[in-house]
């Protein structure tokens, strides 16, 4: 649940049509606004809103770019340019040591944990993981943006796939580390 409400804001975005895309990244915002205050509110520290912060600030410069020119040529890449910013994000998340994904790991695990390599190296796979995603959608998103296809089914397909694909990953790999740790115990 906590990684739909860490990318709800894209979702929001994802599903307005894109021709209405001013209001699409002003709803985005609010909701990621929103995101934040809930979460801030039930504890949560900033290292656990590392992606909601970062869909923020890009919300707020995608509306503004939006509504001072809603015929802008951002919005043929507005797709592509959604998922560089999560790769990049996410990268940078690992470029500094604080993989985006621990911070959602540490609400759902004992604070004993939080500083053993293993519980660490998990989160770093799984954010290599998601920049990876990010990265390949932010591609083939920019493919077909170049080609004229960037509000197509099949960019969809590609935006969803991006978010669906790590998910499904981080499932299983977090099930077969807790399965692999628990025969070691």
């Amino acid at each position: 649940m906590s990684y739909l409400r860490t990318f709800l804001p894209w979702i929001v975005f994802a599903v307005i049509p894109s021709g209405d895309w001013q209001w699409g990244a002003l709803a985005a915002l609010v909701v990621a606004v929103a995101v934040i205050i809930g979460q801030r509110r039930s504890g949560a520290g900033f290292d656990a809103l590392i992606i909601e912060t970062g869909s923020a600030a890009f919300f707020a410069a995608l509306a503004a770019i939006a509504f001072a020119d809603p015929h802008s040529g951002v919005h043929d890449y507005s797709a592509a340019l959604s998922s560089a910013v999560l790769a990049v994000i996410a990268g940078a998340s690992l470029a500094i040591g604080r993989p985006f994904t621990l911070g959602i790991a540490k609400r759902t695990t004992p604070r004993e944990l939080w500083e053993l390599k293993p519980f660490i190296r998990v989160n770093v796979v799984i954010t290599a993981v998601w920049t990876a995603a990010f990265t390949l959608t932010a591609l083939a998103l920019t493919y077909e943006a170049h080609t004229g296809h960037g509000h197509s089914t099949p960019a969809t397909v590609v935006q969803i796939a991006g978010f669906v694909v790590p998910m499904l990953f981080t499932v299983r790999y977090v099930a077969h580390m807790q399965a692999k740790a628990s025969q070691i115990a």
